[in-house]
């Protein structure tokens, strides 16, 4: 949670960030997957948005989201609904 404070601060955020410390979310999204990195096999969270309206139904799932252009892509999407 501090590291959340601190980059909430840092970063000057009006909202909350959520936490997930006993990964409850990330099983339930099905973000916790079987990651490869130089032939070596571990679990780790895949980095992903997922668009839910205000009524809580998941509008848009993007997985294995880069950096470049996903801000623009997810407000696109966010003012369709």
């Amino acid at each position: 949670m501090k590291r959340h404070d601190n980059f909430k601060a840092k970063y000057d955020l009006p909202f909350s960030l959520a936490s997930d410390e006993d990964g409850k979310a990330c099983e339930a999204y099905g973000t916790w997957v079987q990651k490869t990195m130089y032939g070596k096999k571990y679990m780790g969270i895949q980095r992903s948005t997922f668009l839910i309206d205000n009524k809580g139904v998941v509008r848009k799932i993007w997985r294995n989201v880069k950096v470049k252009g996903h801000v623009e892509d997810v407000l696109e999407n966010a003012k369709s609904i």
